[in-house]
């Protein structure tokens, strides 16, 4: 059974929230404010977490910030479910490693169909799997990365984007493709949000993120090692 961990101020709405992923088969934890919910995802590693953003104590953006800094929460997805409609602060929530975001009020049913998605893009097997690109490799069960064998913490975007265009070396990758392939949808502010996922995975890379090539008008492209 797949667990979901609610942060929600709204005692309300987390009612509804857990009642709905209840009736569809998970397993609810709530929190509603920012420490305790911060202390639930470090210690009990959900599968999905709903996180609002207008929280008491630790807001939402800290704690995205926070989950993204620790090796026990870096990877565990995150829909925003926020009152925020304004695009520069679901595209801050996105920036800082949420999956999706979901703007209140809001359908339940959309809210349980988005997260089923963000659940089966990012089950993993059991059996461990590695993908090896020049220095690159990739741990696809445990959804670590190494550079020359070293780890580098990536986000679970981060690491799903460069998966993606480490498989497909020397092809170049259309912006809309990638969108859909890693948020599942294509918007604006999905859009925006990618080249500042791409700009910080060059940036975690170093020396070697010169192998993320942009391809104008197009999108990206990783270079083939020599």
């Amino acid at each position: 059974m797949e667990s979901i961990l609610i942060i929600e101020d709204e005692i309300d709405i987390a009612k509804l929230v857990g009642f709905n992923f209840e009736r569809n088969g998970y397993s609810v934890d709530i929190a509603h404010d920012g420490r305790e919910g911060l202390e639930k995802i470090l210690k009990n590693q959900p599968d999905l977490v709903i996180l609002d953003l207008m929280l008491p104590e630790i807001d939402g953006y800290k704690i995205l910030k926070k989950m993204q800094r620790d090796t026990r929460s870096h990877s565990i997805p995150v829909i925003m479910l926020t009152a925020k409609s304004q695009i520069d602060d679901r595209l801050k929530g996105l920036e800082l490693g949420a999956d999706d975001y979901i703007t209140k009020p809001f359908s339940p049913k959309e809210l349980i169909l988005r997260a089923q998605a963000i659940l089966k893009r990012n089950r993993v097997t059991p059996v461990a799997e590695d993908f090896l690109l020049g220095p690159f490799r990739f741990d696809k069960n445990a959804l670590t990365f190494f550079v020359h064998d070293q780890p580098l913490p990536l986000s679970l975007i981060e690491f799903k984007l460069f998966l993606f265009l480490c498989q497909r070396a020397g092809q170049s990758q259309d912006r809309n493709h990638l969108l859909k392939v890693v948020w599942g949808y294509s918007d604006e502010i999905h859009s925006r949000t990618l080249d500042t996922h791409m700009k910080r995975l060059r940036k975690k890379l170093g020396k070697v993120g010169s192998f993320i090539e942009t391809i104008r008008g197009i999108g990206y492209r990783v270079r083939q090692p020599e």
